[in-house]
């Protein structure tokens, strides 16, 4: 079922036909190194967040991605590592174009076409066909579908926020609600000047979310997700925000990891309600790879 308005989500949920009865952990996480990384001018059309001021070091992204890779597996998660892609530089954001379900790989499929160059890398498909994982390709359909970008999955129970931007239209979400397996699909519109939800909210383990009020048009979709987690949601302010606060992802029950951009604008109070709720954060600095307009979540993607 997909869902256009807070008053059918919470009408859903009340309906009670969303156990948390699906894996909400991985088991590993992908990763694609920065290969000569630099800003890509194109994803400045919508990402507000990429800054083209500055010139990247591409030595220090290489250093900074081996750090993360170094951290989760340091907190034991297997991590698959790619090489990069001189061509495809926005590959460190392997997030949005791979994504999987128990026995599935699913191919986003991207908005801009500098992106959909990474949807064809035959090493990452034969990756997952090797292991048994059979393959839902997006790219190869009429739709922007940039998977748990504009999707955000609360996997225990099968749910997904999706927020609209020019990175998704509504034959995307009902392509991912499909792939992704979903009970519940709640499809809403960010403010105008966001282009990915998972910059502006997160889902962690299951139980608990993060979001900023001010990323949504609607002011009553915070509150109808909100909802979902009674007790357990924290509201971020635009600074915590801006500094890829809401872009981070748990991993485990307990270790939440967040780049030191993220961790260092977090208020007292947020950080304190994240530790109150059994999370601890994990840092890694990314600076570097954050002048491209993503951060720590977009360079995973999950492997179920």
């Amino acid at each position: 079922m997909i869902v256009d308005s807070p008053e059918a989500f919470l009408d859903g949920l009340a309906a009670g036909r969303f156990p948390p009865d699906a894996p909400v952990l991985p088991k590993a996480v992908l990763m694609v190194e920065p290969e000569r990384f630099r800003v890509d001018p194109e994803s400045s059309l919508d990402n507000r967040y990429l800054d083209l001021e500055s010139v990247a070091d591409s030595d220090r992204a290489l250093e900074q991605s081996r750090a993360l890779a170094a951290a989760v597996r340091s907190h034991g998660l297997e991590v698959v590592v790619f090489p990069g892609d001189a061509q495809a530089t926005d590959g460190v954001f392997p997030n949005n174009v791979f994504a999987t379900i128990p026995g599935r790989l699913i191919v986003g499929h991207m908005r801009h076409p500098g992106r959909r160059r990474e949807a064809e890398r035959q090493d990452i498909r034969g990756w997952f066909s090797q292991r048994g994982y059979t393959s839902v390709d997006l790219s190869e359909q009429p739709c922007f579908a940039e998977l748990t970008g504009p999707l955000v999955l609360d996997r225990a129970r099968r749910i997904g926020l999706c927020g609209m931007s020019e990175r998704v239209d509504p034959a995307g979400v009902e392509a991912m609600h499909r792939a992704f397996d979903l009970r519940l699909t709640f499809r809403f519109d960010l403010a105008p000047h966001e282009y990915h939800t998972n910059v502006v909210l997160a889902v962690l383990a299951g139980r608990a979310c993060v979001l900023c009020p001010e990323s949504f048009a609607d002011q009553e979709v915070p509150g109808a997700i909100a909802t979902a987690y009674p007790g357990r949601t924290l509201f971020l302010d635009e600074a915590e925000k801006n500094a890829f606060a809401g872009n981070c992802i748990a991993l485990t029950d307990s270790d939440l990891f967040m780049s030191q951009a993220g961790a260092d604008a977090l208020r007292h109070g947020s950080r304190a309600t994240l530790e109150s709720w059994g999370f601890k954060l994990v840092t890694v600095e990314l600076d570097e790879i954050e002048k491209a307009g993503g951060s720590l979540r977009c360079m995973l993607a999950e492997i179920f």
